[in-house]
């Protein structure tokens, strides 16, 4: 089934984290994740993002832009923290703690560009963002 995906992106515009999330979701679908406690996790997460990003239409496209991109960042944090919590591999947890950092910062800056002013830090650490974030020191 992976390899269905792959040869039906290939040359697609979709970005490697949609390939990833197409691939992640096939492979949950195919065999169940109970026993994987990352793929639970993830699979997890991205029913949440799918379901938050379901709105009603404002009628304003900035806001709706807004009410499914902040979802969308936040199931990027949630699949990264897992990656964090159950990955060995030091290269993709340094990039799992980038995308934590970047995904909140944009939150922060959609939030910012409809004049909401920058959401307190406490609010940005949910239940489902609440993790220790470990420092990743950079090799030389």
């Amino acid at each position: 089934m992976m390899i269905v995906f792959r040869r039906a992106l290939r040359g697609s515009r979709l970005g490697s984290a949609a390939v990833g999330v197409l691939i992640l979701g096939a492979s949950c679908l195919a065999g169940g994740s109970n026993a994987d406690p990352f793929l639970f996790e993830s699979e997890t997460a991205m029913k949440r993002m799918m379901a938050a990003m379901a709105i009603v239409p404002s009628g304003d496209a900035d806001q709706d832009f807004v009410a499914m991109m902040v979802p969308h960042h936040q199931g990027a944090i949630d699949m990264a923290q897992a990656e964090l919590r159950h990955g060995r591999n030091e290269h993709l947890r340094r990039i799992a703690h980038e995308i934590i950092v970047t995904q909140l910062q944009e939150i922060s800056a959609m939030q910012f560009a409809l004049g909401r002013g920058l959401p307190p830090p406490a609010s940005l650490s949910g239940p489902s963002t609440a993790v220790h974030v470990p420092h990743v020191h950079e090799e030389p």
